[in-house]
C-alpha cells in the first residue's frame, strides 16, 4: 500500500511538472501581451527553460523519463504490473499518458521546446531589478529624493 501511495505521489509531482512547463509557457505568451513583469523575471524563465530542455534531452537520447521509471518501478513494489488503477493514479496517468507512436511524443516535445526557446526572443528575459529612480531630464533621481 505504502508503494502505490509513493507511486502516486510520484504521478502527482510528474503532473505539476508538466503543467508547470505548459502552463509556463502560456503565462509567458498571455503574460507579455497583459505586461505581468513576473513572467520576464530571470528564474522563472531559467527553471522554465531548463525543465523543457531537460525533457527535449530525453527524447533526443531516447531514454525514458525518471518519474516514468520511478512509479513503475515503485508499482512493481507495490505488487502492480502498470500503471495504477486507483482513483488519483488512474486520473493523473490519464492527463500524462497517451497511446501513440514514440515519434509523435518527441516530434510535440521538440517542437514545444523550440516554442519556449522563441520565447527568449519575444519576450526577453529582464536579467535585473529595475533600478529605485526615474529618469528626469535624462538624469536619474532617487525616488523620495530631493
Amino acid at each position: 500500500m505504502l508503494w502505490l501511495v509513493a507511486a502516486d505521489t510520484v504521478v502527482a509531482i510528474h503532473a505539476a511538472y508538466i503543467a508547470f512547463v505548459v502552463v509556463g509557457f502560456a503565462a509567458i505568451v498571455i503574460g507579455s501581451k497583459a505586461s505581468w513583469g513576473w513572467v520576464q523575471a530571470f528564474y522563472f524563465r531559467a527553471v522554465h527553460l531548463v525543465m523543457i530542455l531537460l525533457v527535449c534531452a530525453e527524447t533526443i537520447m531516447g531514454t525514458t523519463c525518471p518519474l516514468t521509471r520511478l512509479e513503475n518501478a515503485l508499482r512493481i513494489k507495490g505488487g502492480e504490473t502498470g500503471y495504477a488503477r486507483d482513483f488519483i493514479g488512474y486520473w493523473l496517468d490519464w492527463l500524462i499518458f497517451y497511446d501513440a507512436r514514440p515519434c509523435v511524443f518527441a516530434g510535440i516535445y521538440l517542437i514545444f521546446g523550440m516554442l519556449v526557446l522563441s520565447t527568449l526572443w519575444f519576450v526577453p528575459v529582464r536579467w535585473r531589478a529595475v533600478p529605485i529612480h526615474t529618469l528626469r531630464h535624462g538624469r536619474s533621481r532617487e525616488i523620495g529624493g530631493g
